[in-house]
């Protein structure tokens, strides 16, 4: 009797095995996609304004699950006002929203977001960020996100930057 319980158990783990093996290549199986970037460049961005197009154009019933990854301490020194000799910083803490599915992707791209950030941050002078909402920080990094990525004839493997925390001093 214990042998063939055994026996059976063996055969249920080694089933069970192969159901979630089968699962796993599944869902792991790369798609055909035709996100194939051109060599031409026209060709290229004309693809990632098509994608883009595609993807405004989703219903609301397709929303996909976003993770959010943040971008630590992007600290950069605001531009001087005339006649000022002080210096002034700006520090923020970001937060990227991203779909799942391309949660991988992304934080692969956070090392250039931070230098997206950086640059896009550090052309401000101290007036002119102290004068802005945190929704006119968002939205100018944001632009500063499609434009480079818009560039270099890419998808953006991510939603939207926000502003998680921001300290001008």
């Amino acid at each position: 009797m214990n042998k063939k319980m055994i026996i059976a158990f063996a055969a249920v783990a080694l089933l069970c095995a192969g159901g979630a093996g089968g699962a796993v290549w599944y869902f792991a199986a790369p798609k055909a996609d035709a996100e194939h970037v051109e060599e031409d460049g026209k060709q290229a961005k004309g693809d990632a304004k098509a994608r883009k197009k595609k993807k405004e154009e989703k219903s609301d019933e397709e929303v996909e699950p976003l993770k959010y990854l943040t971008v630590d301490k992007v600290i950069v020194m605001l531009r001087r006002g005339e006649g000022e000799n002080v210096s002034h910083y700006l520090s923020a803490d970001l937060v990227v929203a991203t779909p799942v599915k391309q949660e991988k992707e992304a934080k692969e791209h956070l090392p250039m977001l931070r230098s997206v950030a950086v640059r896009q941050l550090s052309g401000l002078s101290v007036d002119k960020a102290r004068g802005m909402t945190i929704d006119q920080f968002a939205e100018e990094l944001n632009k500063a996100y499609e434009e480079t990525y818009e560039k270099d004839g890419r998808d953006q493997p991510f939603k939207e930057v926000m502003i998680g925390k921001l300290i001008i001093e």
